[in-house]
């Protein structure tokens, strides 16, 4: 890995500390943040209020972080998936999104992700390593320039594309440090969605925080024998240590969550399960978000038809459960979770569960 300093994932003060450490004064630090975060310059030699015996010092101790873009899918529902490059030679995926309040980026957390669910692709071969704050952002930037160059502007970012966020915990916390300070990225926490499959204890972690971002919690089942099937994870912390979590994560941050719920025909889609869904949390602050499974070319599971998902949507509104039916976007393309990434393999890394 590289020895050098990645600018990217330093915070403000560990910036202004590098500096020093050069014998410079701490201004330089917030001329590099400027250039970064302001004008999107990658290049130290294009930083010209730096003196030249600075760049060069720069470029022989740190870096800005780049991704080499192997591949990119465009939806005609204006969805784009990128395949990057990192500097070891795996691969991740950013899913750009497009939605009437604006464009949402799904960024990834891990190359590869451990948490072993049985309907995505992401999982696959298990986890290779984390991802740096510095490589979450460097995501996050490339698809800003990306979106400024078609006079279109990024709204929100989800942590929710490759990789289980709770499990790589201090490099999201770096991350969302850089991504909503004032002298940095500068977007607000409230655009940010954490998606999460259900570590329970790491959820009560970050309820500490108390950051003003949207939990999202991977549900998919409303019953631990449905779960078990599908989500590793459960038996490790089941519904009843799970729902536990989530209401302390409320009671603490006075935040609502959102549950996700993927609806796969012939398995959690019947009537019987929603029933089961409204019990299992209608006495916590939530939303649930209806998601009619994306195909995936490695998986049997089909979405229901939409009568079923009307019929599953109708009931929850019938216990007075917050429910919206979530738009499928780029099923032209490899959008599902670790899809164009598989592909890009031909036998895929990874590590065990």
């Amino acid at each position: 890995m590289n020895q050098k300093a990645n600018f990217l994932g330093l915070k403000e003060e560990e910036l202004i500390d590098f500096f020093s450490s050069l014998g410079e004064e701490k201004y330089r630090a917030y001329q590099l943040i400027d250039w970064i975060y302001k004008k999107g310059v990658t290049s130290f030699d294009l930083m010209t209020n730096f003196p030249k015996e600075l760049r060069e010092k720069l470029k022989k101790t740190a870096f800005i972080e780049e991704l080499v873009l192997l591949d990119e899918q465009i939806s005609k529902d204006e969805s784009i998936k990128y395949l990057f490059c990192l500097p070891d030679g795996e691969k991740i995926e950013s899913v750009v999104m497009y939605y009437r309040y604006g464009y949402i980026l799904c960024v990834s957390s891990q190359v590869g992700c451990r948490m072993g669910c049985t309907f995505c692709a992401s999982g696959i071969g298990g986890r290779v390593r984390n991802l740096e704050a510095g490589e979450i952002m460097a995501q996050v930037l490339f698809v800003q320039k990306e979106l400024k160059r078609r006079d279109k502007v990024l709204k929100g970012i989800v942590l929710m594309g490759l990789g289980e966020p709770l499990d790589n915990f201090t490099n999201i916390l770096d991350f969302l440090h850089l991504v909503s300070s004032p002298l940095g990225f500068n977007m607000s926490l409230r655009h940010v969605t954490l998606s999460t499959c259900g570590l329970a204890q790491k959820i009560k972690r970050l309820a500490e925080y108390n950051y003003p971002l949207t939990l999202s919690v991977s549900l998919h089942a409303p019953t631990d024998v449905l779960r078990n099937q599908i989500m590793p994870v459960n038996r490790k912390y089941p519904l009843k240590e799970l729902m536990n979590s989530c209401r302390y994560y409320v009671k603490k941050t006075g935040s609502r969550i959102t549950f996700d719920y993927l609806l796969i025909d012939n398995f959690n889609s019947e009537k019987v399960y929603a029933y089961n869904l409204a019990n299992l949390v209608k006495k916590i602050n939530c939303h649930v978000n209806l998601i009619p499974f994306n195909p995936v070319k490695d998986f049997n599971y089909r979405p229901p038809s939409k009568n079923k998902i009307i019929e599953f949507k109708d009931m929850l509104e019938k216990s007075r459960i917050p429910v919206t039916v979530r738009r499928s976007l780029g099923r032209d393309i490899d959008a599902a979770c670790g899809q164009l990434r598989r592909k890009s393999y031909h036998q895929p890394k990874g590590g065990d569960l």
